[in-house]
């Protein structure tokens, strides 16, 4: 595989730069002194912002824009061998890295490496940790998989010697990472477009663990099913993390609802004060304690002051997109979340039961029609915590629909369970019939990790 070495400046083309995470990338390397280009199908804002860091990018996949001779060529499993830019390169002999395996190698050149890695929960988890690392002066890099306001987006730049990213087992990318710390959140059945099923994803978590060396650190969740598989031979520090009744290093006590959802709970851990450190959330529901004590239990091992964690996660309130409030109209409360797995949802159902509400009506949209077939069922179960359910049409993603699936079917596996439910398959028609059918004091919920929070924000926009 190519190397990516800070002291050895090179130029790096990026196909489909303007990508949240491709963007990102080349932005570091820009910053680190690497000349970089790139292109992408339509210029605008994202672009805009490349080229103002010295970027140079182009409109569209042409051949031509290798024309330079890049030393190494990056792109996304989006791109395919027909692209012309791939050819190209494949063409005249330039090295081709995948994204992930690009962010792997810009790991190496860090003496601390942070993967936050699990089904669900990285996005936050890796937020909690920027807090942290900014308010200790570790002055750290910092990748997360959405907007961070403490950021102004999703990418952080110093000189400091700390990288922090979020690990993505999709396509197995994480597996190209050099990591010195690891978190593992929760093993689930996700991405069964790729994965066999949820052994093989077990699998691929287990290798993630592996890749540690062994001065490094693993920060597991002793509540996934038969933990020890993943941590069955490894050299590393091993330190766990869970909720009640399981065995774990780090474990919480007494916890309490504050505020709309949010809850303060006592740290119990060795080393620890006997009545624990109590920690108060600002982001919603019992899932983000331990979120919050994965972000703990790691910033004690890099050696930060507790006092400065603690404060640091009293700090954050939220990424975009995850039960973000984005407004109220006639009364009625408007929140958007990512949630797309089933056991996502029932994560942020059971937050919005302890928020005030007459009536909870979500509106979900399906993520791709693989992920809507295999889970169904789940799907199903998991949306029975609604008052009423509206499913959008299906976003594809990547997809084509090959398999039979649509808002339509699951709208009516959920009534069948007894949860009242519709389907539409325009965004106009669910706006129209939450004017029409919602009350003052009930709360909707715009859900899914498509474009489904788009919906909220034009019924705001029409008050």
């Amino acid at each position: 595989m190519y190397q990516i070495d800070y002291n050895h400046k090179i130029h790096i083309h990026f196909i489909g730069i303007g990508g949240v995470s491709m963007s990102g990338l080349a932005t570091i390397l820009a910053r680190r002194g690497f000349t970089v280009s790139g292109s992408d199908g339509k210029l605008g804002p994202a672009t805009d912002k490349l080229s103002a860091c010295g970027i140079r990018v182009y409109e569209g996949n042409l051949a031509s824009n290798l024309d330079d001779k890049p030393d190494v060529v990056v792109y996304t499993a989006a791109i395919h061998p027909d692209n012309p830019e791939f050819a190209r390169a494949v063409e005249l002999d330039i090295p081709l890295l995948k994204r992930g395996e690009l962010l792997g190698q810009i790991m190496k050149n860090y003496t601390t490496s942070i993967g936050v890695s699990g089904t669900h929960g990285k996005t936050t988890t890796t937020s909690f940790l920027s807090h942290i690392l900014l308010d200790a002066k570790l002055s750290p890099t910092i990748s997360v998989g959405g907007n961070l306001p403490i950021i102004g987006g999703n990418i952080h730049i110093e000189d400091g010697d700390t990288f922090l990213t979020e690990a993505c087992e999709y396509t197995n990318s994480f597996l190209s990472f050099f990591p010195t710390m690891e978190l593992i959140l929760n093993v689930e059945a996700d991405h069964l477009d790729f994965f066999k099923d949820i052994d093989d994803i077990r699998h691929s978590f287990r290798e993630y663990a592996r890749l540690l060396p062994d001065d490094g650190q693993l920060i597991i969740n002793s509540s996934i099913k038969d933990c020890d598989y993943f941590t069955q031979g490894l050299k590393c520090e091993v330190i766990t993390f869970g909720p009640k009744g399981y065995v774990s290093d780090y474990t919480y006590a007494d916890e309490k609802i504050t505020a709309l959802s949010c809850y303060s709970f006592r740290v119990v851990a060795p080393g620890k004060p006997s009545d624990g450190e109590l920690v108060s959330l600002r982001v919603p529901g019992t899932h983000n304690i331990l979120n919050a004590l994965a972000a703990i239990a790691a910033a004690d091992s890099l050696g930060i002051d507790p006092a400065v964690t603690l404060s640091a996660i009293g700090e954050f309130t939220g990424t975009d997109r995850r039960f973000q409030k984005k407004g109220v109209l006639h009364g009625v409360t408007i929140i958007d979340d990512y949630a797309h797995h089933p056991q996502e949802i029932s994560a942020t159902l059971a937050a919005a039961k302890d928020y005030p509400h007459k009536k909870l009506h979500i509106i979900f949209q399906p993520h791709t029609y693989t992920r809507t077939k295999l889970l169904f069922d789940d799907f199903a179960k998991a949306l029975q915590d609604a008052d009423e359910v509206i499913v959008a049409r299906i976003y594809p993603a990547r997809e084509t629909d090959t398999l039979g699936m649509s808002a339509a079917l699951l709208s009516e596996a959920v009534s069948r369970l007894g949860t009242p439910s519709v389907a539409f398959e325009d965004f106009e028609d669910i706006e129209d019939y939450v004017l029409t059918h919602c009350e003052e004091g009930d709360v909707v919920i715009t859900m899914g990790a498509g474009d489904v929070y788009k919906i909220g924000e034009e019924l705001l926009g029409n008050r």
